[in-house]
């Protein structure tokens, strides 16, 4: 139990200190294993995108602790987004509307990133965002920890297979990363993708993904 808490303690540790300092980790989730970053940050988003040669058109999903967290970075929270959070029974991802973000830098500036806001290049183009709570306490802790969302995207590059376990991602993946999380922590995953659910200001409800 001794060596699997140092190992659990070290992981956060060490992942924590990639992502203050705007590095990329490769990392179990409570579904597949996801390639991550600091969530406020435009130019490690920007290296999420480089990393799995994806278009940055295309939004990302951002992992938050609790609802609190959700709140700090949407506008307004409809009321059926938070019936969906309290009766949910199995991973899933809520996009919401009115992403609160920053603005894309002017030509020839650089990105800033500034903990209040969502980086501009994690949310869609029409301002919504998804954004799930995880049912895995390294998750819940490493973002709590940080104290903001981190990026959540499925460890593969973009048109290939989401990785279900640790030996399917492929190596260019692995090599680069700034930092890997310890695989005996996957094991709370369920190596499925979540559902993904969006939810509009009056209570429409689109399911995108089952």
């Amino acid at each position: 139990m001794e060596n699997k808490t140092i190992r659990y303690a070290e992981a956060l540790s060490e992942a924590l200190k990639v992502l203050r300092g705007g590095g990329v980790i490769l990392y179990p989730t409570d579904t597949i294993w996801g390639i991550g970053c600091d969530a406020t940050d435009p130019e490690a988003v920007a290296r999420v995108y480089e990393i799995k040669k994806r278009s940055d058109s295309k939004a990302l999903v951002l992992l938050a602790c609790d609802m609190d967290m959700v709140c700090r970075y949407v506008r307004e929270i409809p009321d059926a987004a938070i019936q969906l959070v309290e009766v949910n029974d199995r991973p899933m991802t809520i996009i919401y509307p009115g992403a609160i973000c920053g603005n894309p830098p002017a030509e020839g500036e650089k990105p800033l990133a500034d903990r209040h806001f969502l980086a501009y290049n994690a949310v869609a183009s029409d301002g919504t965002v998804g954004i799930r709570i995880p049912d895995m306490d390294f998750c819940r802790d490493l973002i709590f920890k940080l104290g903001r969302p981190i990026v959540s995207t499925s460890a593969n590059i973009s048109g290939a297979a989401s990785p279900g376990k640790f030996a399917d991602i492929p190596d260019e993946i692995k090599n680069a990363v700034d930092y890997i999380v310890k695989p005996p922590l996957e094991k709370d995953s369920t190596g499925l993708a979540s559902q993904i659910i969006k939810v509009g200001l009056r209570g429409e409800i689109q399911i995108i993904r089952e």
